[in-house]
């Protein structure tokens, strides 16, 4: 277990009513270990619905499955899918969303992933009742879906926020880190990232407008420490290098 993530793992942890997260982790990116984190909801007609799916566990699995039947597992950006086939032969009865693009990737063709539905900017019938869905776009084929739970005014986003804590990384990373903006309170994604999105930057900026104006409570991402409160204000702050949405 690393110091980088938020015990304990794979999880079940309320955060609202219809709601609920499980840390995961970590991942190793270029040497750097990253929490990462799953969000579940329980949609209007009693289904599970997974975003960003963490690795498999069947204890897990179990606990959600006691919730409701497992019906959705989303994909919300060309990054987080690798954990998804595992999901897909345990929930056979569950469709798989995924974001614009993915199923291009040559990874994910290799890897023989199945696909069945690609996310757009308006939410699907199937849950359209309960979320809110808005694709920020960027370049190089990049797009992130965001989601909105309006019942409990959660904002559920995937690497369009990163907010680590220095504390939890190694010592002779934190420097840079801070250096990247990738830190807490108000984390940024990493510089590349930022780059990629630039590259769209007028629509990716009217996205993020979007998402501040849905003035979220509460906002949830794979990566860091989530915004458990304040959520708008600490939402602005680190979507700031796209734009000024007071």
């Amino acid at each position: 277990m690393s110091e980088a993530t938020y015990p304990p793992l794979d999880v079940l942890k309320p955060v609202a009513e219809g709601v609920w997260i499980v840390d995961s982790g970590p991942l190793r990116i270029l040497g750097m270990p990253l929490p990462v984190r799953m969000t579940v909801v329980r949609l209007g007609d009693g289904s599970l619905w997974l975003h960003s799916p963490t690795r498999y566990d069947p204890a897990l699995h179990r606990a959600i499955a006691a919730l409701g039947p497992i019906r959705h597992l989303v994909a919300p950006n060309i990054a987080h899918w690798t954990f998804l086939k595992d999901w897909q032969s345990q929930c056979p009865e569950a469709l798989t969303w995924a974001a614009p693009n993915l199923r291009q990737r040559r990874q994910v063709r290799r890897a023989g992933l199945r696909i069945d539905r690609v996310l757009a900017d308006a939410a699907p019938p199937e849950w359209a009742a309960d979320l809110r869905q808005i694709v920020v776009p960027g370049g190089l084929g990049f797009r992130e879906v965001a989601f909105f739970h309006g019942h409990s005014r959660t904002l559920l986003l995937t690497d369009l926020v990163l907010n680590l804590e220095p504390a939890k990384m190694p010592a002779l990373l934190r420097p840079l880190l801070r250096l990247a903006r990738m830190t807490a309170p108000e984390g940024q994604p990493p510089p590349y990232l930022r780059l990629v999105i630039k590259l769209r930057r007028r629509d990716a900026a009217r996205a993020a407008a979007e998402l501040v104006a849905l003035n979220p409570a509460v906002v949830i991402f794979a990566h860091g420490l989530w915004f458990a409160q304040g959520g708008t204000d600490r939402l602005r702050g680190s979507l700031r290098w796209l734009g000024d949405f007071s």
